[in-house]
């Protein structure tokens, strides 16, 4: 029998097991949701309904079409802490744990793909970055864990308290957004306290930020240094935060709704809470439909830049947006080279995060076009429930539950791509690349 030619060949890249790898977890998470089981009255939920919350759930994204903390049973709701946890640490860290776990030995196949999962830059001490990565993820969970119940068993039994603190605790650090309390409230009902914002403040930051930062700020006391990567993650991050606390401090100061009525010292909390949470962590404190206009669309703007590479958020990352800055900057003062913390950068990330910005733009238009003619919304609710499910972020003006059969395929899609990242999807689809032989003569075109 004759061999099929190797052009042929379907070749398994690492792209390519990422993306079907998450989208097995959501197809077995589907089907488990759709169980009587999964839900409180023993009833199942629509199909539709369990692929896009699964979709939610794998995605770290937190858009829900039932109410999580009224609709699952004990079960369900296990289901969708799991498929966080998977979704948020990416599967192939926990099966790379769990080999660890065995003693078996990590292949070079794996750590290609853990490389690629992380967004390492190679695969040097891609194990050992694993293994802090598991570790530094259950230490803050818990300790975040530990922080909630104590202050949930003021307000309900010693065990509820426990369970509620695990849930929210895994779910705000990876960034998921889904709760418990009910009545699509999130964490409304604890904006005047302080020791529940600064907590989730912490976990969304360290969620936001990259695990490869993380493990250089807890290794910082020894080594002393920062990385390139890790400075431009933490200034950027902290640059985002800040401007945006600022502006919606102005945008809504008055406004009798969310901070107009509020004292000084909660307004403050507030603000800084609603500019974290859009590094792609889904909760809030403040009702995002009567938010105004302006702060609405300051949250689609930072949505659409999310979070570090290589963590539990999506957008086109933090990096992407610094060197864009920096591009920008350069071109301004009639400099070539585009600098970061006295690093030159080369030329080609330069070229991927201009090509991931403009795909991104383009994806995130189109999608937005064909929502809009299938809801019959506010053109900027539908916007920004586009830009939510893209940065895997979880916010919502209440467009969600609304959604037509249709209009769920089109945000699961987003959702999808969102959190596998348009360039790793483009890579898992495109044939098998081959070398240019050849390169056409240089040309010139005016600009501007």
């Amino acid at each position: 029998m004759r061999a099929p030619a190797k052009s042929k060949l379907i070749k398994v890249t690492p792209p390519r097991v990422l993306a079907g790898g998450f989208a097995l977890i959501i197809i077995i998470g589907s089907f488990l949701l759709n169980l009587p089981a999964a839900s409180a009255d023993g009833q199942s939920m629509r199909y539709i309904d369990a692929l896009f919350t699964a979709t939610s759930a794998t995605c770290v994204t937190g858009l829900i079409i039932v109410d999580t903390g009224v609709h699952f049973s004990l079960f369900g709701q296990i289901v969708l802490l799991l498929m966080v946890q998977l979704g948020g640490l990416g599967f192939m860290t926990m099966a790379t744990w769990f080999t660890l776990a065995l003693k078996r030995r990590v292949s070079l196949r794996d750590r290609l793909l853990l490389k690629e999962s992380m967004n390492h830059a190679n695969i040097d001490g891609i194990v050992r970055l694993i293994i802090r990565v598991f570790l530094y993820s259950i230490t803050i969970e818990g300790i975040a864990a530990l922080y909630f119940m104590l202050r949930w068993s003021q307000e309900m039994p010693l065990g509820k308290a426990a369970y509620f603190g695990l849930f929210h605790s895994v779910s705000i650090f990876n960034n998921a957004g889904f709760e418990l309390f009910g009545g699509f409230r999130s964490l409304t009902p604890y904006v005047n306290d302080l020791g529940i914002n600064l907590v989730s403040m912490m976990l969304i930051f360290f969620g936001g930020i990259g695990f490869v930062v993380i493990s250089e700020l807890i290794e910082f006391p020894k080594t002393r240094k920062l990385s390139l990567h890790s400075k431009v993650v933490l200034s950027t991050n902290g640059i985002l935060v800040l401007a945006g606390a600022v502006l919606i401090l102005i945008f809504e100061f008055t406004n009798a709704k969310t901070l107009g009525s509020m004292p000084w010292d909660t307004k403050l909390v507030a603000s800084f809470f609603q500019s974290m949470t859009l590094r792609s962590a889904g909760v809030n404190t403040l009702d995002i439909a009567e938010l105004r206009t302006a702060t609405q669309f300051l949250m689609i703007v930072m949505m659409f830049i999310g979070a570090a590479p290589g963590s539990t958020g999506g957008g086109i990352r933090l990096t992407t947006f610094a060197i864009l800055v920096g591009a920008f900057i350069a071109m301004l003062r009639g400099k070539e080279d585009v600098v970061l913390f006295r690093h030159r950068l080369p030329a080609k990330d330069i070229y991927k995060a201009v090509t991931f910005t403009l795909t991104a733009v383009v994806f995130l238009s189109f999608a937005t076009m064909l929502l809009s003619t299938l809801q019959d919304q506010d053109f900027l609710k539908i916007l920004f429930e586009t830009t939510s499910a893209f940065g895997t972020v979880g916010l919502s003006m209440g467009l969600t539950a609304d959604l037509t059969f249709a209009g769920k395929i089109v945000m699961i899609c987003v959702m999808f791509i969102g959190r596998v990242g348009l360039v790793t999807l483009a890579f898992a689809l495109q044939p098998n690349p081959k070398k240019e032989l050849y390169r056409y003569p240089e040309g010139k075109i005016i600009i501007g």
